[in-house]
């Protein structure tokens, strides 16, 4: 079944009501916090990643927030702020940041709705796909940086190295 077929065309549909059917839809496991605000784990090849998604009625903006954690070494702290200046320039939509007081790797993303506008049902899963999508490419990067101590750019070149053909 298509996402679109589980919502009716209304103006009257809450974003978090939308992820909330997103999250079921995809068997993701979720916590509706407020009714402006849902937490869920969505697994993936490297790892489990909370994100959260937060309704804003104030600047009109679906805020998602997706994160892992990762506790580098203080001396390599430099390097992964090197590599996020690095990574966030390949990024087009959304951007990471580190939080050093959680111990975590955060990667983020505003959906403007202004004006009433109102985000479909594929928007929001290529949002969240999106995210969970661009912490998989560079979650190894990360790994290089902080374990390998390997270099910034050393770790971007894995990063940005796809696959082409099947095996």
């Amino acid at each position: 079944m298509a996402l679109t077929e589980q919502f009716t065309p209304s103006e009257d549909i809450h974003p978090i009501d939308m992820v909330e059917t997103l999250a079921e839809h995809h068997d993701w496991e979720f916590d509706r916090i407020t009714d402006d605000q849902i937490a869920m784990a969505v697994e993936a090849q490297w790892r489990t990643y909370s994100i959260t998604l937060a309704w804003s009625a104030y600047d009109e903006t679906l805020r998602l927030i997706c994160t892992f954690e990762m506790e580098p070494p203080e001396g390599r702290i430099p390097a992964v702020y090197e590599l996020l200046n690095e990574l966030n320039d390949q990024c087009w939509a959304g951007s990471f940041t580190w939080w050093a007081e959680q111990k975590m790797m955060v990667y983020r993303y505003g959906l403007i709705l202004a004006g009433d506008q109102v985000a479909g049902p594929e928007q929001v899963d290529t949002m969240i796909r999106a995210a969970v999508m661009s912490c998989e490419r560079y979650y190894p990067a990360f790994q290089l940086v902080t374990w390998a101590e390997r270099t910034p750019a050393e770790a971007m070149a894995v990063a940005i190295g796809e696959a082409y053909g099947r095996a």
